[in-house]
């Protein structure tokens, strides 16, 4: 009892910039061994300007054995792109591919219909229960929780631009750009529909942003999305 109303007074005294509507959250599933993946990272670096848009690109490890093993993929974002394969009653995974929201998604190259799922997404009803990053903890208040209860998820991203030379493969000696890479993705528990509050966790590199974000379970629909005040950017190569 004593927890559950510090918690509340916790989330009283915040400031209330962190309740604004959250942004429309793009992610996009590359691999720079993937032939139309580097027009893909390109239209979501685009996008990534807009304002109430968040961009994420996701590179995966499954196309590796053509001839040029990614050098950002990680096993942890193959698989959170086979939770929306399974939830959008998709066959399989592919790239380059976009998925708005949790809601809808689309090859990474079409970008009308891109623009047309963040358009419907930035409309559709909003009521997002309140997230607050502070420290090395988010809040998650009260609300109203979907059907199988949420997930809080950690996404760490360099929102500098990453180029790589491709030395081998169907885009040999391309350079491919990459915009707000994620460097960290993981599920630090549930939410269903009480408040908790949960640890981050240090980040494992420096120059990173984080963000938070609240969604139904298995590849649901994004609920929410918080993230600390300040924020920065730079420019960085490998």
């Amino acid at each position: 009892m004593r927890k559950s109303l510090l918690f509340s007074l916790v989330l009283l005294a915040l400031p209330t910039w962190a309740a604004a509507r959250a942004p429309v959250v793009v992610e996009l599933y590359t691999a720079q061994g993937c032939a139309g993946c580097p027009e893909a990272n390109a239209n979501l670096a685009k996008l990534a300007e807009k304002p109430g848009v968040l961009a994420l690109t996701f590179p995966v490890d499954y196309w590796d054995y053509l001839g040029w093993p990614d050098t950002f993929a990680k096993p942890e974002f193959t698989e959170r792109q086979k939770a929306y394969v399974a939830r959008l009653s998709l066959r399989e995974p592919y790239t380059p591919q976009v998925v708005v929201d949790g809601r809808g998604q689309a090859a990474g190259l079409k970008v009308v219909a891109i623009q047309k799922l963040v358009s419907d997404a930035a409309r559709a009803p909003h009521d997002p229960p309140d997230i607050r990053v502070i420290g090395g903890r988010v809040y998650v208040g009260s609300g109203r929780a979907p059907r199988g209860g949420g997930e809080v998820w950690l996404i760490r991203y360099d929102p500098r631009e990453q180029d790589v030379v491709v030395k081998s493969g169907d885009n040999k000696g391309q350079t491919v750009v990459h915009r707000n890479l994620v460097r960290e993705v993981r599920r630090l528990g549930a939410w269903r529909g009480r408040s908790v509050a949960l640890r981050l966790g240090a980040p494992t590199e420096e120059g990173l942003q984080t963000v938070v974000i609240v969604q139904g379970s298995r590849g649901g629909r994004v609920l929410g999305v918080g993230r600390p005040k300040a924020s920065s950017s730079g420019r960085g190569r490998q």
